[in-house]
């Protein structure tokens, strides 16, 4: 029978399982990534932020996704780079906090890229009423909706967890998610099963919403050459950053409920954060990259470091020229 250990203050994360040459290598490689990932969202909001033509519904939401991206960064990164030089164990307190920004983070990035989709149908299906439907203060509400909602579902679940008897200390993974803690209790609580279960299909119904838009968007540009190029330029960003944020996160979810324990560790490890690897660097290309108005405005921002750069030149040969006049030359 497991032993009741619920006063337990530290947690160890098993799935941190390498060498001491290979937690060096992979710090090191981790500390870049996260760097990038910081560097291309910060970039995308300081572009958008700094032009006032970005002021619109599209780029709102794009610089609110890159904002959730590096809000659930922050609850992995720094505490997995400190965990690869040093002993892999959280507390309790720490554990129910990961869980909660990395869960929160990513009902809030489906959030976001719906209220995207329904920005694309509303612009390209009925772009009549485009601006007397997307108003500012509607806009405003969205926005607040697509935080307070996620961080409300995950505060429920987080608190459902709370006290909860627990018979383990071990988690097999590289951080804390509120599954793991379910799976160390002694009697899974009946009212986190509600809750999830709940939050499931509420974000299942966010799916079958984005479903329904694209159905309506692909049936409306099909007639028009006009709309099939402005579904290749604003569309075709949000679907590709939509599927892979739907595949990664629902690979972790699959494989961390259903999948085998014969499978490696490291599969397991990789299977677990793709969802943060690889939606957080890739959403700062495709929309830098894709979206005319913010790949211009990404341009100037370097070409005026670049011009700043070619002054200090021009200024040392001005001053040059001036000492020989001075010298009689």
């Amino acid at each position: 029978m497991m032993k009741n250990v619920t006063g337990v203050t530290l947690f160890t994360l098993s799935g941190l399982d390498f060498q001491f040459e290979q937690r060096i290598a992979l710090f090191f490689l981790t500390l870049l990534w996260y760097l990038m990932i910081l560097w291309g969202n910060v970039a995308l909001i300081v572009a958008i932020i700094r032009d006032k033509q970005l002021h619109q519904p599209m780029y709102i939401f794009v610089c609110n996704l890159c904002i959730s991206g590096l809000y659930g960064t922050v609850g992995f990164y720094p505490k997995f780079l400190l965990d690869l030089l040093s002993s892999h164990v959280i507390s309790y307190a720490g554990c129910m906090l990961q869980g909660y920004v990395i869960h929160s983070s990513t009902c809030s990035d489906f959030s976001i890229l719906t209220l995207m989709a329904y920005d694309r149908y509303v612009a390209i299906c009925r772009p009549l009423v485009y601006h007397s439907v997307m108003t500012k203060q509607r806009i405003l509400l969205f926005v607040l909706l697509s935080w307070f909602l996620p961080l409300f579902c995950m505060f429920m679940n987080t608190a459902s967890l709370l006290g909860v008897r627990l018979c383990g200390l071990h988690i097999k993974k590289i951080y804390c998610v509120n599954w793991m803690i379910v799976t160390l209790a002694c009697s899974p609580p009946k009212a986190n099963a509600a809750i999830a279960y709940f939050n499931i299909l509420f974000y299942f119904g966010h799916f079958l919403f984005i479903l329904w838009t694209y159905v309506y968007l692909i049936r409306t540009c099909i007639a028009s050459k006009e709309r099939q190029n402005k579904f290749m330029q604003t569309c075709l960003p949000h679907l590709i950053s939509l599927v892979i944020f739907s595949t990664a996160v629902l690979l972790d979810v699959l494989y961390m409920r259903f999948g085998s324990s014969n499978f490696p560790q490291n599969l397991f490890n990789f299977m677990g954060i793709q969802f943060l690897l690889i939606p957080p660097m890739v959403n700062p290309l495709v929309y830098g990259f894709s979206l005319t108005k913010v790949r211009s405005k990404l341009f100037k921002l370097v070409n005026i470091k670049k011009k700043d750069a070619k002054c200090h030149p021009t200024i040392f040969h001005m001053r040059v020229k001036l000492s020989n006049i001075d010298r009689g030359k």
